[in-house]
């Protein structure tokens, strides 16, 4: 099967079952099991591309960042938060890269974003330089190369994981320099990243068994009063996950789940349902 299927594209919230839409965690109940074991990231559209991979209009606008379309998010290991993304528990605020090299300090973790693509993430290293899984290769950088244009920020506090100290960061990452293709142990910049900076083998491929009860909780915020959980089997699982709807943004995300929401009240509606 592993010579016949090289990506195993997501299944749409309107296919898969999930929990309560308003956040109820109840121990019946079905639970959402996408997985991404064979899929990678497209963590970088490669230039002259659009968002679904077809060839760009050269005369149409980019669309200009939103903070107001990000997707505001918590990951829960268990009963543990291990993750959270919100205006109110983080800085999100984005600058050009020669601004941010002002802010960066060895050992960082550095977020590039725009609107309609994957977040990417690097390892700040010094001498304005940085480390990041690009395009299947752990290559080094300048961050305003690394940057390609995007917005940036320091994304240090949304992992909520001990770091390591940031010669040890810094080790790791500059470490993993050339590697590429079948050498790699991470499936995008974050996981690569996130591993570089926190040590833990669960941001690897493989890192955790999938198996039994998916211990790994994605709590979506709708509104200030509603929230949409899935459930993950692995951390690298979540990360896909959250990584795609990153990419989507957050009316995109909004209406998936209004359209799924909709298609379960027309079953429940239907003659001889459950």
């Amino acid at each position: 099967m592993g010579n016949q299927m090289d990506k195993l594209s997501h299944l749409s919230y309107a296919e898969v079952p999930t929990v309560d839409p308003n956040g109820v965690d109840t121990e019946e109940g079905p639970r959402i099991g996408v997985s991404y074991i064979f899929s990678n990231d497209d963590d970088d559209l490669e230039e002259g591309c659009a968002v679904d991979g077809t060839d760009k209009d050269p005369n149409q606008e980019e669309k200009p960042y939103d903070q107001r379309d990000e997707v505001e998010c918590a990951v829960y290991n268990r009963d543990e938060c291990i993750y959270e993304k919100s205006v109110k528990s983080a800085n999100l605020e984005v600058y050009s890269p020669e601004n941010l090299l002002n802010k960066c300090k060895a050992g960082d973790l550095v977020e590039f974003v725009a609107t309609g693509q994957f977040p990417h993430w690097a390892v700040y290293v010094g001498d304005f330089q940085v480390v990041h899984l690009h395009r299947a290769e752990v290559k080094n950088s300048f961050l305003t190369d690394a940057s390609q244009g995007r917005r940036c920020r320091v994304v240090n506090d949304l992992y909520k994981f001990k770091s390591l100290g940031p010669d040890m960061v810094v080790q790791n990452a500059m470490e993993q320099v050339g590697l590429k293709d079948q050498e790699l142990s991470w499936r995008n910049s974050e996981c690569f990243a996130a591993w570089c900076r926190f040590g833990k083998r669960e941001f690897k491929m493989g890192g955790e068994i999938r198996i039994g009860k998916q211990p790994y909780r994605l709590k979506i915020s709708m509104s200030e009063k509603h929230s949409h959980m899935l459930e993950f089997q692995s951390l690298e699982d979540m990360i896909m996950e959250k990584r795609r709807n990153d990419h989507l943004g957050r009316t995109a995300v909004l209406q998936e789940l209004a359209t799924h929401f909709s298609s379960v009240e027309e079953i429940k509606s239907e003659p001889g349902a459950d």
